[in-house]
């Protein structure tokens, strides 16, 4: 029983090497809709499985890997993406810790420049 359902869930090798190295990789990229903390490559679910065809099907096609990467983020979203990248609609949430950081010391120096001097000047009667 264990043989018929590990059957199933494989998917026929490539013929040329250099596009079967390249699948195995895209599947360790890609990320199971189903079990969502595994790559297609690691994963069991009927879902993954027909992701790892698909990968292979494209790669047979001519497409080249940006475009399957591609193609599965249109499809699923950034979350199928196990490393997807600096998107610049990101760039200011990465960014503005620093940015509050340097308000922040700008704001503290700004205040400390213009304090009142603490002991009193004497006075020259």
């Amino acid at each position: 029983m264990k043989a018929l359902i590990l059957a199933a869930a494989l998917v026929a090798p490539l013929d040329d090497p250099g596009q079967e190295a390249r699948a195995r990789a895209l599947e360790n990229e890609i990320r199971c809709v189903v079990c969502q903390n595994e790559p297609i490559s690691q994963s069991t679910a009927d879902m993954a499985t027909d992701m790892r065809r698909l990968v292979r099907e494209r790669i047979a096609a001519g497409e080249s890997d940006a475009e399957i990467r591609a193609f599965f983020k249109a499809r699923y979203g950034d979350f199928v993406l196990l490393r997807p990248g600096a998107d610049p609609a990101f760039w200011g949430l990465w960014a503005a810790p620093f940015v509050l950081l340097l308000a922040g010391l700008a704001a503290l120096f700004a205040l400390r420049r213009g304090a009142a001097p603490l002991a009193p000047e004497p006075d020259d009667r």
